[in-house]
C-alpha cells in the first residue's frame, strides 16, 4: 500500500463507528467511511471540536450538519499546489487527498522527461472532476488536456489552477462524454505521452451516456491506447469501485498498454494514515504502466 505523507494542511485526527474525523487546513469535518467499522474512538474528546458532519439519510443521500461557523470555500495547500474546498452534496469536498501519492508520481516522471529534453509532455486527464491531477501535471510542466462531463466540476477544476497560479499553463478544458472524446482525438490523430484516468462506479454522460465501471473500463483502455504517442510516459488507471481489486487494474494494462509498449506495471492500494496512530485507512486502488 502507498501512504500519503506529505500533507501538512489535511490530516486525519480519529476514526471510528463509520465515520472519519479530518481537519482540512483550520476546518474540522466528520465524514462517513464504508471501511471504518470498528467501533472505537482513539480520541473522544477531539470529536467535541466539529465544524460540520455529514450525516446519512436512510432513504437514501444525507446532508451537512454544520456545528459552528464553516466557509462556503476556503482553500488548502498541498506543496505549491492550491485547491480550493467546499462541503457538497454526498460528503464531498471537491478533492480526494489520498490522490497525492499520484500526483507526486506524476510530477517526477514529468520532470523526468523535460530534464532529458523533450521540449513538450502531453497529458490527458479523463473523469478529470476539479482537477487535482491536471493542476499537478500543469505545475510539472506538462500541457494539459482535462475532460469531464460536468460542466460544474471543470468550473471548479479553473478555479483550483487559477488558485495554484497556473493560468498561463498549457490546458484544455473539455465538458463531454470520455468514450466521445477519446474517439474524436482517434479520428484527428491527437497523440498524448501519458494518460490519467478516475473513473466513476456508475456514471452519464454529458447527454446522458451511461458509464458502469464493470463493462466499460477494459474497453475505455483500451480505446486510449489509440491516442498514445509512440513513446509514451505513463498511463494511470484510479478506481473507487468497491469489489475491484488491484489485480483487475493490473491485467487489464497487461492486455492493452503493455502489448503495444514496453514498460513496467505496478498496481496496489492508497492509504491515509491517521495522525498520531499506527491506523491506515484503505482509499482505493491503482494501476500504473510506466516506460
Amino acid at each position: 500500500m502507498k501512504i500519503v505523507n506529505n500533507w501538512k494542511e489535511y490530516k486525519i485526527i480519529d476514526m471510528a463507528d463509520g465515520k472519519k474525523l479530518e481537519k482540512w487546513g483550520d476546518i474540522v469535518l466528520s465524514r462517513p467511511d464504508p471501511q471504518i467499522i470498528w467501533k472505537d474512538k482513539s480520541f473522544p474528546n477531539k470529536w467535541k471540536d466539529v465544524n460540520a458532519t455529514y450525516n446519512r439519510s436512510k432513504t437514501g443521500g444525507g446532508a451537512w450538519k454544520y456545528n459552528k461557523k464553516t466557509p462556503d470555500k476556503w482553500q488548502i495547500h498541498y506543496k505549491n499546489l492550491t485547491f480550493n474546498i467546499k462541503t457538497m452534496g454526498f460528503k464531498h469536498t471537491g478533492l480526494f487527498p489520498e490522490q497525492a501519492v499520484n500526483w507526486d508520481w506524476m510530477i517526477e516522471k514529468i520532470k523526468e522527461e523535460i530534464k532529458k529534453g523533450k521540449k513538450e509532455v502531453k497529458i490527458l486527464n479523463l473523469f478529470a472532476y476539479t482537477g487535482g491531477a491536471t493542476v499537478a501535471c500543469l505545475s510539472a510542466g506538462a500541457s494539459v488536456c482535462h475532460v469531464d462531463s460536468s460542466k460544474g466540476m471543470t468550473t471548479w477544476a479553473k478555479e483550483n489552477v487559477l488558485s495554484s497560479g497556473l493560468k498561463d499553463k498549457p490546458v484544455r478544458f473539455i465538458v463531454d462524454d470520455v468514450v466521445k472524446f477519446v474517439n474524436r482525438e482517434i479520428r484527428r490523430g491527437n497523440k498524448y505521452d501519458g494518460i490519467i484516468m478516475d473513473p466513476p462506479s456508475y456514471g452519464r454522460g454529458a447527454k446522458g451516456e451511461v458509464w458502469q465501471f464493470e463493462n466499460n473500463i477494459y474497453d475505455l483502455v483500451e480505446l486510449c491506447t489509440n491516442v498514445l504517442s509512440k513513446d509514451p510516459l505513463f498511463f494511470l488507471i484510479n478506481s473507487y469501485t468497491t469489489g475491484i481489486s488491484n489485480m483487475v487494474l493490473k491485467d487489464i494494462l497487461e492486455l492493452t498498454v503493455a502489448k503495444k509498449h514496453k514498460g513496467k506495471i505496478e498496481a496496489g492500494e492508497i492509504g491515509l494514515p491517521m495522525e498520531n496512530s499506527k491506523l491506515v485507512l484503505p482509499c482505493g486502488i491503482y494501476g500504473r504502466w510506466e516506460k
